[in-house]
Parts: C-alpha cells; sequence; structure tokens
C-alpha cells in the first residue's frame, strides 16, 4: 500500500506558500532530456517481488561487467584491484554502521579512521592538511573553487581545458548560484597542454587556475611554473587529480606549490560500482585551512593524558550558523574513506610506487603494440596509465562495435565532447595492473579490423 500522507490540498497550500504552480515547477533547472513523462520502459507496471528480482537479473545480465572481458575504460574511474581484505574490514560492525561523529567523545574509532585517512590524503596530494573527505572528485573540484572565491574575494575562475567535462559541468551547475565567472575551454587532440595559454589568462579578478593532472587526455605538465604564474597575481592554483594511484610515480601537485589539490579516490579501495559511491579528496596549504569545506579531525589528550581524537574543524551548516559555514557539503564518503585507508595502509609508500610503476609499464607497453595499428596515432609524449588515440575514423561507432563484441576499448572523445569534430576520432585508453598482455593484444586486432 503506497503511504501518501499529504492531500491534494495539502500539496496545493504548500506550492502556493513557495510559489510554484505545480510540482513540476520543482523541477524546471533539471534539463526536459532527463526527465520522464511516464513510467520507466521495460519495467513491470505491477508484478510480485519474485517476478521483479528475475525481470531485474534478466536486465543485469545484458551488462558486460568490467571483468567480463578486455576493459580499458578510464576518464576518471578507473578498474583496479582491491584486496579482497578491504571488503571484509569495511564491513565489520562498528566500521558498517557507522554514519557520522555527531558525539565525537564516543567515536574515538571512526574518528581515529579518518585521522589517518587525512594523514594518507595530505601526504599522497603534498598539502599540509587534508579534510575527512568529501562527496566525489567533481564536487571536490567545484568547493575548490568556491574556498578561492573566499580566500582571493575575487569571483573568476579559469579552468583548463584539460579539465574532465564533468567536472567542469558540476562546477557551471554550481556557479549559477554564486555568480562565479568560469572561463573554459575545448582540449586539443594534441601533444601539448595548455599551461601557457592558462598563464596568459590570468589576471587581477582571477581568483584560481584549476588544472587536472595528469588531464583529461592524460598528459603531464610541470605545474611550477603555473603556480608561480598565479601567486603573481595573488590567485590560487588548485590541481585535481582523478587518478591517485599516479602520485605514486610522479611529483605530487603540493611539492610544485598547488594552493589546494583535489581529487577523486575511487581507484583505492573503492569499486567502480556502475559510478559510485566514490570518495573527493581534499587538500591546501596549512594557511588557508579555516576556509576548508567538509571538516578535520584532530589529535588531542584527554583529562588522563590519553591519546583521543576530536572533531577539530566544523565548518560546514551543520554545525555552525548556515551564514558561516564554508559549504553546504554535509556528511563525508566514510566508508569510501574507511575502503581507501585500508587499502592505502596494506600499499604502504613501498607499495603504492610499486603499483604505480607496474601501472606506467603496462600502459607503455600498451601504447607501444597499439601505436603499431595502421590508422591507430599516439598523441601523447608523456602519460601515466591512460593516453589518448587518434582514430583514422570517427572513435564512438567503433568503440560501439567493439563493446559489442566483448571488449571495452576506452572512452571516445565524441561522448565527452558531442558535437566538437576536431574530438570525434579520438580515444581515451586506460590501463592498469588489472590488463593483461592478451587483453591489449585483443583490442589491437579489434582495431586493426575495425579500421581496415
Amino acid at each position: 500500500m503506497r503511504y501518501l500522507p499529504l492531500t491534494q490540498s495539502d500539496r496545493a497550500a504548500m506550492l502556493s506558500v513557495i510559489g510554484a504552480d505545480s510540482i513540476d515547477d520543482l523541477f524546471i533547472d533539471v534539463p526536459e532530456i532527463a526527465r520522464l513523462d511516464g513510467p520507466i520502459q521495460g519495467l513491470p507496471l505491477h508484478a510480485s517481488e519474485l517476478a521483479v528480482e528475475r525481470h531485474m537479473s534478466a536486465l543485469a545480465r545484458k551488462n558486460l561487467a568490467a571483468g567480463d572481458g578486455p576493459f580499458f575504460l578510464g576518464c576518471g574511474a578507473y578498474r583496479h584491484h582491491v584486496p579482497a581484505s578491504v571488503d571484509h574490514l569495511i564491513q565489520r560492525g562498528e566500521f558498517l554502521t557507522a554514519y557520522t561523529p555527531y558525539q565525537p567523545e564516543i567515536a574515538q574509532g571512526t574518528l581515529q579512521m579518518l585521522f589517518e585517512f587525512q594523514t594518507q590524503v595530505a601526504r599522497l596530494l603534498g598539502t599540509d592538511v587534508a579534510n575527512a573527505s568529501m562527496y566525489d572528485g567533481s564536487t571536490a573540484c567545484w568547493e575548490a573553487i568556491g574556498m578561492a572565491r573566499r580566500v582571493t574575494k575575487r569571483g573568476k575562475a579559469i579552468l583548463s581545458s584539460g579539465l574532465h567535462p564533468h567536472y567542469v559541468s558540476v562546477a557551471k551547475t554550481m556557479a549559477k548560484f554564486t555568480g562565479d565567472q568560469l572561463v573554459t575551454g575545448t582540449p586539443a587532440l594534441s601533444a601539448e597542454t595548455d599551461i601557457d595559454d592558462l598563464i596568459a589568462a590570468i589576471d587581477s579578478d582571477t581568483s584560481c587556475v584549476v588544472v587536472q593532472y595528469p588531464d583529461i587526455l592524460g598528459r603531464i605538465a610541470d605545474l611550477a611554473p603555473l603556480a608561480a604564474a598565479c601567486h603573481a597575481k595573488k590567485a590560487l592554483l588548485v590541481a585535481v587529480v582523478t587518478e591517485p594511484v599516479a602520485l605514486g610515480a610522479l611529483k605530487s601537485p603540493g611539492e610544485m606549490d598547488a594552493d589546494i589539490v583535489v581529487g577523486e579516490g575511487q581507484s583505492i579501495g573503492v569499486g567502480l560500482q556502475f559510478g559510485g559511491p566514490y570518495v573527493g579528496l581534499f587538500g591546501c596549504k596549512e594557511k588557508y585551512v579555516r576556509q576548508m569545506p567538509g571538516r578535520l579531525c584532530g589529535e588531542t589528550l584527554d583529562a588522563d593524558g590519553r591519546r583521543g581524537f576530536v572533531l577539530t574543524l566544523s565548518t560546514r551548516e551543520q554545525h555552525i550558523r548556515r551564514e558561516k559555514a564554508t559549504s553546504n557539503i554535509c556528511t563525508n564518503s566514510g566508508l569510501c574513506a574507511l575502503a581507501f585507508s585500508i587499502h592505502m595502509t596494506l600499499l604502504g609508500e613501498k607499495g603504492l610506487r610499486e603499483l604505480a610503476m607496474v601501472n606506467h609499464g603496462a600502459a607503455a607497453a600498451a601504447a607501444e603494440r597499439l601505436e603499431m595499428v595502421p590508422g591507430v596515432e599516439l598523441i601523447n609524449t608523456s602519460f601515466f596509465n591512460e593516453f589518448t588515440l587518434r582514430l583514422s575514423e570517427e572513435a564512438r561507432p567503433i568503440v560501439r562495435s567493439l563493446a559489442d563484441a566483448g571488449i571495452l576499448a576506452g572512452v571516445s572523445l565524441g561522448r565527452l565532447y558531442p558535437g566538437e569534430e576536431s574530438l570525434a576520432n579520438g580515444l581515451v585508453v586506460a590501463v592498469t595492473e588489472t590488463t593483461t598482455a592478451q587483453d591489449v593484444a585483443a583490442l589491437a586486432d579489434a582495431l586493426e579490423e575495425a579500421l581496415a
């Protein structure tokens, strides 16, 4: 039986108060193409629980799972091996059921885990401090732009053309409500990054420059000159890392003087999971810590001199007055942060560096093999575990045809940048420790046949 406590008159009264003519008016910010105009097609309108389970299972069997064949998808979500012990430990009752430390003094285990997580993230990103996690990489990116506005009292953010377009989309959505001006662009299908263009665009109105490292095409740039240019104009440099395993091999953005470093932590401890839940990483220089969104766990001593943990800074609107809050983010990705922390602990610094080198070695071998295929050109001169190919034909239909053959060949730039003809032939390929030589050979053979 459906539980509908509100009557039609109740709804009419509520709509009248907020000035809306109908419930549909509450969804005008959702693009029309994304709105349903009726029941979801393909699902039974009424059936028993058993029948629904069977129907959903049949639909699920149509999916091609990451482990079902050669897998080369990336662009911000990566397939890595997660040790079974990670899933085992996060399902312990004291962790699985813990939500958020509203009474921190009795949540010492949760606070200690978050303290350890912050330490790991700060060392990984090369920052002085890190918070207790955020929703995901894209929202962390926006929070960094908002933080830069608070620090600099300026409202123009320059976004690198190499920043993931989904991150750009999230930032544009949020900027509608803050009035921030976002300067964006589209990447060129070439080996060069847009660092020089970013430096030239910085002016006295710029709050921050946002750059991805490695960028959406897998290219790697030295961020130190960009950081210096930002600081010369009293702007901040925000670095975005969508593949944290890369920092086991590359110099961290913090070491190159980035002011704020954010990222997506999914690669470490968290499976692909159809796009979420993921875990956002956020670190910054210590002098900006009071403008950092989310919350910060700290270490202290209790009345008996014993080590203890507390919520040191909680500048979110659930803890302080809304007008004083740095963000309206209302929780952190606690369980995913725990998975990240356990995986990082199992790896250790040496293990992370070894994992990074395995990734890079496998990617370099794959790039060399794929570049031998007629009609395939490697555009990168530098990359970690992800690189971009220029095909002699449009990439999107080729990706579809290879998926039908059981090979997830990568992400076509035509999908990420619809309508951009200059990128239509681009294919972003990711290779991790889960990719075998047989997978690469299968992809090379399939591309050769498709491009013949």
